[in-house]
Parts: C-alpha cells; structure tokens; sequence
C-alpha cells in the first residue's frame, strides 16, 4: 500500500482546523457560563422622575433594568419597561454599566432586575452573545422609591473619612434600610487613594451595597483623598451624578440639599500632585453656580437648605480650607442656609453663626455617623458613634 503524502497532510490539517474551532467552542461556552455580576447593583443619580443604577461585570456585555410597579403581583406577571445602557444612540458595550430610569412618579416605590448579556466576540456586523447574568428576584426583589419635593419629613445619614474601613462604615450603618433611611451620604475621603476599581468596592462600596446601596441611594461627596490615585480620573464613572458633576442640588421632603466638592487642600502648584490638579478654577466655577442655584425657587421656597462638603471652610489655615472661605462661603453666607455637615479633620466640633459664617458647621469626626431627621417643626442632628450610642445632639426649629 502506497503512502499518500498530500493526502495525509490534508487529513492533519482539518483535524488540527476541528480541533481549534471545537477548542474555541468549548472556551466560548465556557466564558458565557462564567459571567457573573461582581460589584453592584447600586443606586445613584436619585430624583422625583428618575434613578440611576450600576453595577459591575466580569466580563463585557451590554445591559438593561426592568422595572416594575411595588404591588402584590408576580414580577413576572407582565411584560415590564426596560432601560438600557446607551451612550451617543448606541448600547454600551463593557463591564461597568450605569443605566438611567426616566419618567418615573414622584415618591413612588419600584422593583427592579438588572440584566447583563455578555458579549462574546464582535467583528464588523456580526456579535455572538453569551448568557444574561441577572439580579436574583427570586431570591429578593430589588426595590428603590423616588424622591419626593412635598413628602413631609426626611430621614438620611452621614458617613465620613473612612478612609478603605469597610467594616467600621459596616457597623455605623448595619441598621439602614429603605423603612428607616430615605439617603446615605458618603461625606468624602471612603478611601485613602484610588488606583484601582477593586480598591473602590473593597474600601466601602461592596459594604454599602450589601448592607443598603441597593435599595438606599448612597450620594458620593468627593473628598481630597478620592482625588489621589492613578485610577482618580475614573472615580466619578462609579458615581453618576443628576447633572453629570460632582456638585450638585435637589430636594427631597422639607429639605434643599445643595452637595459641594471642596477639592484639594493644598494649593495647586503643591509637588504633591504633580501637576494635575486646577482646584482654584474649580471652586470658582461652583462659586458661580452656587449663585445660579439660589435663585432659584426650589431653593428659595425649602423649608431647611442643608449643605453637605468634605472640607469645612473653618478651623484649618491649609490653602483649600482657605479657599473655600474666600470664594463659597460669601455665597452662602447670603442663602440663608440652616447647617453645613463636613469631614476631613477627624475630629468632631460644632461651630456657632459668627461675624464671618452666618450659619452652623457641624464636622463630623472619622469613627461616627449622622442620623438626621427633618419634619415640619424641626431638624433633628444626632452625631452617634460605631455602636450606636448618642455622643451629640443638635436640633433646629421652625
């Protein structure tokens, strides 16, 4: 029998050609079933009509929310609104994904099921899509209440200057929940540089998802130490915002919050940053918004303004503290504002109206939490430490 040389070489070629298209086969099958939703869903961007949510693949995908009325029916009784993640026209493709709810009701409680299909190879006009990772409604049903201007009372907490203790924000705030909590600030400095997106979630965020995130809008207020770090510039990404900045104004219940970004405390020249930073300009420009904001008739109309920063315009003679004074705090000197919460000095202290600050500052320190209420008589301030227990109280009346 003759040996064929060109045939055995045809023979080896399509056996090598079926065996790497059924190796990729198997690794493509394989890479669908392992996409799993790692960090999230949280919730962001709250507001009378609408919200934002994200959470975090492990691989890319392209996503969606379903969202459905808080009623006794099954989830899945009918067919929901879904929301997609889209940007410029075209669904986004990738492992962050923040999707934004409109034209929703005012004060009004939803469920929701965020959704991921992974997105397995993309070439020209062809996509191969692998299995769709979802949030567990069978398991728990998700559910978020949007805010409301004419809602009678508010409750929120304050947390700051965490700087990556995951656990000791767990233990202050291991009592939140959507029947006892309408917001949770993040007042800054959660954690101590960013360089990484893990770092983000293993510092605080994986912690306040588990406990509240989900169902309790957790506000960022940027802080001097989120501000350093090679991964800094895509820290806002994680922490949509109503209008796209880090400072930003709404109403919920009785109260106008009006949340600042105070920046850097040292100057902008400062080694320290290596010339990437232009914080002076900054706060100008929130200086001129800030003047926009209090003109307006939300604002003007409140019951309580309360404004929420990292830095305190007081008690520190570093450049930002500085500042701040200079440019912010003649603004609001003249808003009429009932109490500023901050960080940023780790320690607690209370400063009365005086000839140049015609309001209160409240700092709060690194290891307490604010548990604020406000009604329609008062606003009631209580500074409590990691096990709950009472170590200040401040009450403002109307």
């Amino acid at each position: 029998m003759q040996f064929d040389l060109h045939k055995y070489i045809y023979i080896t070629m399509k056996m090598k050609l079926f065996l790497t298209n059924a190796l990729l086969l198997l690794s493509l099958i394989i890479a669908a079933q392992n996409i799993q939703i790692t960090h999230g869903p949280y919730l962001q961007a709250i507001g009378e009509e609408g919200v934002t949510v994200v959470w975090i693949t492990n691989n890319d995908a392209i996503s969606w929310v379903e969202v459905a009325p808080d009623d006794s029916n099954s989830f899945f009784s009918k067919e929901h609104p879904q929301y997609f993640d889209t940007q410029h026209g075209r669904r986004v493709v990738g492992k962050l994904h923040r999707v934004k709810i409109e034209g929703l009701k005012p004060g009004t409680s939803y469920r929701y099921r965020v959704n991921s299909k992974e997105v397995l190879g993309y070439q020209s006009y062809h996509v191969k899509y692998g299995v769709v990772a979802s949030s567990n409604v069978y398991e728990k049903e998700l559910k978020f209440t949007t805010l409301n201007s004419n809602a009678p009372e508010v409750s929120f907490k304050v947390v700051n200057d965490i700087h990556d203790r995951s656990d000791v924000m767990g233990e202050m705030l291991k009592d939140v929940k959507r029947e006892n909590t309408d917001l949770v600030f993040l007042n800054g400095d959660m954690n101590s540089w960013v360089d990484s997106e893990e770092r983000i979630f293993k510092g605080f965020m994986d912690t306040a998802t588990t406990l509240f995130a989900s169902e309790v809008p957790a506000i960022m207020v940027r802080g001097n130490h989120e501000i350093r770090g090679g991964f800094a510039s895509r820290f806002p990404d994680y922490f949509p915002t109503i209008n796209d900045k880090l400072y930003f104004n709404f109403t919920h219940g009785p109260v106008h919050f009006i949340v600042l970004d105070s920046g850097e405390d040292k100057p902008d020249s400062s080694i320290e940053y290596a010339d990437l930073v232009r914080f002076d300009e900054y706060r100008d420009k929130q200086a001129v918004w800030l003047k926009e904001v209090m003109e307006t008739e939300e604002f003007k109309n409140a019951l309580y303004r309360v404004v929420i920063v990292h830095m305190p315009p007081v008690a520190s003679t570093w450049h930002g503290t500085l500042d701040l004074q200079r440019k912010i705090l003649p603004v609001l000197n003249n808003a009429n504002v009932d109490i500023m919460l901050a960080g940023h000095m780790h320690k607690y202290s209370y400063t009365e109206p005086n000839s140049m600050l015609k309001f209160p500052v409240l700092v709060n320190d690194n290891n307490s939490y604010l548990d604020v209420k406000a009604d329609q008589k008062e606003m009631t301030i209580l500074v409590k430490d990691q096990k709950g227990d009472l170590q200040h109280k401040h009450t403002i009346k109307k």
